[in-house]
């Protein structure tokens, strides 16, 4: 760091958990925050001038005036906007020190893991289901940390997935509500001030994964109510995450996942039954099963193959033969499609998508 650095950052520097140490492990530091709305801003702000060396920044939105309320990065003459180039502008001029990324496009099924693996954690301030569970499998498969945030109304909630071992979002909340359950901001309403409070937490718990200093909220859900200021930890058990082995909570995954496009012509893989399945082992020996359910899944039911949990498949990329036909299954096959998003820039293999219960 130079002398500009130092004079920038020294209020920080002077906490002896973070010191200079601290200080450089954020300039190396690469972060990916999903969002630059609500939550996204302050965490954005906060983490741009602790020094975090990299910044990704994922949002396919424009600004709109009804934003202006609670996302503080941006004012009126960014009405119309591209929320993740205009974050990134404003952040330069907050600190030209950072090297900052702008994504603006939405984070989805076939771009999510080039997204994601270049960067060493990520901060998730969206406002959907399916962005979080999306977010959520693809920091599981590549082993990267996860923090996240959520505000409706008075309340906000803040978590650690993935880090460590420890439990990821799946254990809070196994499959997404009904879409007619959801509630959002742009019906309940929202305090502006609650996701300044919420982001900052976020950007705090991010610096703090980074340093390595502090408790970090990792199997812990932090609820926050600014009505009446009430605040709540409640431990998540790994045990939540149990999901019955014939669960259809798969195929429900799948149908918030609008993007996944099921034609081999257009992913790279073809998608078949166990029909096809017994045909094709039948009449070719060279298929290698992959089977990426959870081991108690796995245990409960199986048709053979190899069982590497997606959380785990990298671990395994070395026993995966080059010269073999690759069937990847789970119970829908949506795991099994975040998977070879995984294999596919390692392998030129014809690759298979096996769902258990089609």
């Amino acid at each position: 760091m130079d002398s500009a650095e130092l004079k920038r950052y020294n209020r920080q520097i002077l906490l002896p958990e973070l010191g200079i140490e601290g200080q450089q492990k954020l300039k190396a530091a690469k972060v990916l925050v999903i969002g630059a709305g609500g939550l996204g801003s302050p965490v954005l702000l906060y983490l741009a001038a602790a020094g975090i060396g990299t910044i990704g920044v994922v949002d396919h939105d424009t600004v709109d005036e009804s934003n202006l309320h609670r996302q503080i990065l941006f004012n009126t003459t960014d009405i119309g906007k591209s929320k993740a180039d205009t974050s990134v502008n404003k952040l330069q001029l907050l600190n030209p020190h950072v090297n900052l990324v702008s994504y603006p496009f939405k984070i989805e099924l076939d771009n999510a893991n080039s997204l994601i693996q270049d960067y060493d954690l990520v901060v998730d301030g969206s406002d959907n289901f399916p962005t979080r569970y999306l977010v959520n499998d693809t920091c599981v498969a590549l082993n990267k940390p996860l923090v996240f945030g959520s505000i409706f109304k008075f309340e906000g909630q803040v978590s650690v997935f993935n880090y460590n071992g420890g439990v990821d979002y799946r254990a809070l909340f196994p499959e997404p509500p009904a879409a007619d359950e959801v509630p959002n901001c742009d019906e309940g309403g929202v305090i502006g001030s609650l996701p300044g409070i919420i982001g900052s937490y976020m950007a705090n718990e991010t610096i703090k994964l980074i340093c390595g200093f502090g408790e970090v909220l990792s199997g812990k859900l932090l609820i926050l109510n600014v009505l009446d200021n009430s605040s709540l930890i409640l431990n998540i058990g790994k045990s939540v995450n149990a999901i019955d082995s014939n669960s259809t909570s798969d195929k429900k995954f799948e149908s918030v996942y609008e993007s996944v496009a099921s034609t081999a012509a257009k992913n790279g893989y073809e998608e078949i039954n166990l029909e096809a399945f017994e045909y094709l082992k039948e009449k070719d020996s060279s298929l290698f099963l992959i089977d990426v359910r959870e081991d108690f899944e796995f245990d409960e039911y199986n048709i053979g193959g190899y069982n590497f949990p997606l959380y785990e498949l990298n671990d395994h990329l070395h026993s995966i033969p080059e010269d073999k036909k690759i069937v990847l299954c789970c119970t829908s096959g949506l795991r099994s499609k975040i998977a070879y998003n995984l294999l596919k820039t390692r392998t030129d293999a014809q690759i298979y998508i096996l769902s258990l219960n089609k």
